[in-house]
């Protein structure tokens, strides 16, 4: 049976209606939060952060000061960005043969003098048991299947790799912004998820390497790096503003509190806010947040030197995250290029940055696009006598009864 949308509807229109009767009472509450924090001094600010890591939420730590905003330099000279994306098919069990796809697209474009553009896209077929599996080096028995969200992260790791190698590609006598959309974190990592050879082999093998070679190339030319979130739904900056005002001992925090909700003024006031919520209220269009360290234990412990911090920015229609790595927050004139940069890019593309927007263009694969794929294997596999097949399930769904 089909969805009964009138009685969906009916469920909506509850729902909209408890909203809006939250809606002056809850903007009563982040009045109240902000000026709250406000009152709170950068030091206090900064070690109550650095010590929060026993609370059970997770707080940014507080470089500069709580909350506060900055405004963009103008940059008037030439400058490139580059931008990649990604996209994949996973392994699917319907398929005769365990394969996964993920095509990498991008764009270089170039302003100023000589304005230029190139767009590009890559695909590559993974289907070698070297390609489906992860293997654990001291121990050939212990492997794990490339799928579901542990590819997911591998193609992230492989954005990055993209993302150095088509530096090569861009012009070399100006600055660049080079960006991906997401996250530098890999979320997916942290906790107990997977065992310790996989995460040696993405972040020690793989991602620190790509970081790492992205600092060095920033030493030779002039490269401010960043991932672009959009319509981040994180709250580490509120958490970081509970733990500021929180008078109470870690233990007891550990006993009435959980990692959504505080049961105690004035930490309760954070309840349910995310941190663009506080920074739609401080932020005018196109300024940026102080700069903030991200403090997952994940990256405490695994990502040492390439520590991940961040802003927040108003890109004229929305409060976007903007993660950089460790370098670029720590170099004054990498950072403010980059926020300026981010900028210019937002402007163009009427809030969000028009190289993610082209680079995902190129990267995109579509429901027509992933069934031709399937189709594909298929017909190869029989052009080469081999018999194809699929489950009944999957039959069916194509072939209706009623």
């Amino acid at each position: 049976m089909p969805l009964d949308l009138g009685r969906t509807v009916l469920q909506i229109d509850e729902a909209a209606e408890s909203i809006s009767r939250d809606a002056d009472d809850r903007q009563t509450r982040l009045t109240k939060l902000l000026e709250g924090a406000q009152g709170v001094s950068n030091d206090e600010a900064i070690t109550k952060s650095q010590n929060s890591l026993d609370r059970p939420y997770m707080a940014a730590q507080i470089t500069e000061e709580l909350i506060g905003s900055r405004l963009p330099k103008e940059y008037n000279g030439n400058w490139s960005t580059l931008s990649v994306d990604g996209s994949h098919i996973d392994v699917d069990r319907h398929l005769p043969v365990p394969c996964y796809l993920i095509n990498m697209g991008g764009c270089i474009i170039s302003y100023g003098d000589t304005p230029y553009a190139d767009f590009f896209n890559e695909p590559t077929l993974a289907t070698t048991r070297e390609d489906l599996y992860l293997s654990d080096p001291g121990n050939a028995n212990n492997e794990e299947l490339i799928s579901g969200p542990l590819l997911g992260i591998l193609r992230s790791v492989q954005e990055i790799e993209y993302l150095v190698e088509k530096i090569q590609d861009c012009p070399e006598n100006q600055p660049l912004l080079a960006l991906v959309d997401g996250t530098l974190v890999l979320w997916g990592l942290s906790g107990q998820g997977y065992r310790p050879f996989v995460r040696n082999t993405i972040l020690g093998e793989r991602f620190f390497p790509a970081l790492e070679k992205l600092r060095m190339l920033a030493q030779t030319r002039t490269i401010t790096v960043a991932a672009y979130v959009s319509l981040p739904r994180t709250t580490e900056v509120a958490n970081a503003i509970r733990c500021s005002l929180c008078p109470f001992e870690s233990d007891l925090c550990q006993e009435s509190c959980s990692h959504h909700r505080a049961r105690r003024d004035p930490c309760a006031q954070t309840n349910g806010f995310m941190d663009r919520e506080l920074f739609q209220e401080v932020l005018e269009p196109y300024s940026r947040s102080p700069i903030y360290k991200t403090n997952p234990a994940a990256a405490q412990e695994y990502y040492g030197e390439h520590q991940v911090y961040f802003y927040y920015l108003h890109s004229g229609n929305e409060i976007a995250r903007v993660e950089i790595p460790q370098w670029v927050a720590s170099n004054k004139d990498l950072l403010e290029l980059g926020h300026s940069l981010i900028v210019e890019q937002c402007k163009k593309g009427q809030g969000y940055p028009v190289a993610i927007s082209e680079s995902h263009e190129q990267a995109v694969i579509n429901g027509s696009d992933r069934q031709i794929f399937h189709n594909m294997v298929q017909e190869a596999l029989q052009r080469q006598g081999i018999s194809s097949y699929t489950s009944e399930k999957e039959r069916s769904k194509s072939r209706p009864w009623l």
